[in-house]
């Protein structure tokens, strides 16, 4: 088990953004940290009113979105448009290639977390899903999967069978217990946390399990949203 702290991770900051990367990503490289499993990217990314990332090209890659404030714009070169908002999964597959930009139209920040996943297969025909989720149970919800377990009751599909992500929004005090799985990668995208055998986390905290069988997480009487990648490869 690994614990990354917020203030640790990679830093890029602009006059319109404030991202910060969890593996090495543009003009950060670290050769130790270019990835955890399947995940290659893990952006935590707060673009300013009025801003955004003009058009731009990805290539086999499954891209997660998940909004935690404010409204992200989405446009492709396929024809996809949508606003991506708290509560709302978003899902773009690369595939042989896609150009899309996206935008925060509002006249306040916007603040989400996007995440970059290996597809199973290579020059697959680029595809757009979003769907909205109930995030009220308290539980884990399964957002974004390919795994096997989650084929019925996630929101949205990825193009990797070995992986899937879920979150949890815990009120005060409300506890969920992690799978056990070959690779786990926990991050605290709002509030604080404490995980069984470490400690606190706080907001912006990861920590990169392997080989786990499973813990118990327990929100701080502020609460926490939880992100959860499980990785079976």
């Amino acid at each position: 088990m690994e614990i990354h702290r917020a203030d640790d991770r990679f830093r890029t900051l602009d006059s319109w953004l404030d991202s910060r990367h969890s593996f090495s990503f543009g003009a950060h490289y670290d050769p130790a940290n270019v990835g955890f499993g399947f995940l290659v990217a893990h952006n935590d990314e707060t673009v300013a009113a009025g801003t955004g990332f003009e058009e731009h090209p990805h290539q086999d890659l499954e891209i997660v979105t998940w909004v935690l404030r404010g409204a992200l714009a989405h446009r492709d070169s396929q024809g996809n448009s949508g606003s991506v908002h708290p509560g709302l999964a978003q899902r773009m597959s690369a595939g042989s290639g896609i150009r899309h930009s996206e935008w925060n139209d509002g006249a306040e920040p916007v603040h989400y977390v996007q995440m970059w996943v290996r597809p199973d297969r290579l020059d697959l025909p680029p595809s757009y899903e979003q769907a909205e989720l109930d995030l009220t149970t308290g539980e884990l919800i399964p957002v974004a999967s390919g795994l096997a377990k989650h084929s019925s009751d996630t929101a949205i599909h990825i193009n990797q069978p070995a992986a899937g992500m879920s979150v949890a929004r815990l009120g005060p005090g409300g506890a969920i217990e992690l799978p056990a799985a070959p690779y786990l990668h926990l991050f605290v995208a709002a509030g604080a946390a404490t995980l069984e055998s470490a400690g606190e986390l706080g907001t912006g905290d990861a920590v990169r399990f392997t080989g786990s069988d499973g813990e118990r997480v327990t929100a701080a009487p502020t609460g926490a949203e939880l992100l959860l990648w499980e990785m079976h490869n």
